[in-house]
Formats: structure tokens, sequence, C-alpha cells
């Protein structure tokens, strides 16, 4: 599979290595240094593209990609107030879109796990519930993509929660989402359920990025013949 990789970060790196060692071509990588390159003639040579880069230019590169035809694999977060807009454009081209708030097989299984067990709490009005999410210092937004997907789950699972805040909170309806940048931390997730007698806590640790990249190889393999919008839960089988 011949890949363009935009994005060439830490996580891109470690998409370069995961590739490679699956036994994957990169025939582009895209970088703050050459961005005029990411168009129609280079992409030509790629059979998928896998964007990690910033939440001020993953809009604009998933566009560049589906105009292009390119099949492509987005992981930056804090820009899916556009997202309707791409899947509206991936449907007019008929072109092929892959998007996860975070692509470690472990961390989905948490989303199916939270999913659940919002569902059952919501009989229990006592529990109050809470996350908090912890990354390195270079993570540029917060909360993280997973935290916000984990919060936007649990406010569709229980009818006492009608919105999520990233900070402190008193207020009942409200689901408290914070986020601490720590250096050195890949990324932690917990969710907290907390009654006047007792508590219940989920916690996700990543140990590293490897988990990540993986899970964006896997996506790329996964629609390099498709069309149409897909989710870790297409993949997974979800």
């Amino acid at each position: 599979m011949n890949v363009a990789l935009i994005g060439y970060g830490k996580m891109g790196k470690e998409i370069e290595r995961v590739l490679t060692e699956r036994g994957h071509r990169i025939v582009l990588i895209i970088d703050v240094d050459n961005t005029q390159d990411l168009n129609a003639e280079k992409l030509a040579a790629a059979d998928v593209a896998i964007e990690f880069t910033t939440p001020d230019t993953a809009y604009a590169n998933v566009v560049r990609c589906l105009e292009c035809g390119t099949p492509v694999v987005c992981g930056t977060t804090a820009w899916l107030d556009k997202l309707p807009r791409i899947e509206a454009l991936c449907k007019k081209e008929n072109g092929t879109f892959f998007y996860a708030t975070n692509y470690s097989v472990g961390v989905n299984v948490f989303f199916e796990i939270n999913r659940r067990l919002a569902a059952l709490m919501n009989a229990f009005p006592e529990y109050d519930v809470t996350i908090e999410e912890v990354h390195h210092t270079q993570k540029k937004d917060a909360p993280s993509g997973t935290a916000v997907t984990l919060a936007e789950d649990i406010v569709a699972g229980l009818d006492r929660k009608a919105r999520w805040v990233g900070e402190t909170t008193t207020v009942p309806e409200e689901l408290e989402v914070l986020g601490i940048r720590r250096s050195v931390v890949p990324g932690t997730h917990t969710v907290t359920y907390e009654s006047p007698v007792d508590s219940i806590t989920m916690v996700h640790t990543a140990k590293n990025r490897q988990g990540l990249a993986l899970g964006a190889v896997l996506a790329a393999e996964y629609i390099r013949d498709k069309k149409g919008i897909f989710s870790m839960k297409d993949l997974l089988g979800l």
C-alpha cells in the first residue's frame, strides 16, 4: 500500500515506523515546510492518506484529499464543528473518509464499556459522574478528543446530564470534564461514578503512541478499497 503521510511530528513518525514494519511504502510526507506539495499530482501516487496535524490545518487537508480522490484517515481532534461539512463533501465526491477521536483498540473497547455503564447507571441517580484526562504538555487541545467522546456518550446515556463542560462544576445537569497537562504522559482517561456510599472508577492508560499509530494504519488498510464514511466501530466490528 502506498501512503501519503500528512503531519510529521511525533505521531507521524510513529505511524511511519508502523507502516514500514507492515510492509507499506510512504510516497509523500507533508510537514509545515512543504504544505504546497499536498496536491493532486503528488496524491495520485498514494492509495490512502493518513492525517495527524493540528486543529487549524486538519479541515483543509482532509478537503484536499477528498477533492483529489484520495481516501483519508484523520486523527486530528478539536475541529469537529466542521465534521458535517467533511461528511457532506465525502458523499458528494463519492470519497472515502475515516475518522476517530482515538485509534487505540483498547480505547475503543473502553468507549463501549463507557456507553454500557452509562446505560446501567441511568437507573441510579444517586451516582454523580466526572471525567478526568491527563496528557503531555505538547497536546494542543483540552479536553482531549477522547474525553469529549466519553463525555458525549455519557450525556447521551444519562437522563440527568444535559451537557458536558470543560471545567469544574457543581451544576447537577452538567458533566465535569477536566483536562490536565503534565510532562511525559502519553494519556490517561478516568471516568468516576460516585455516590454517598461508594465509587466506581474506570481508567484507561496509554503507555506510548504505538497503539494509536497501529490503529491508524489498520484504518488505512481497511478503507483502501472502500467508499464511504467509516469509524473504529466499523473497523473493530463493535
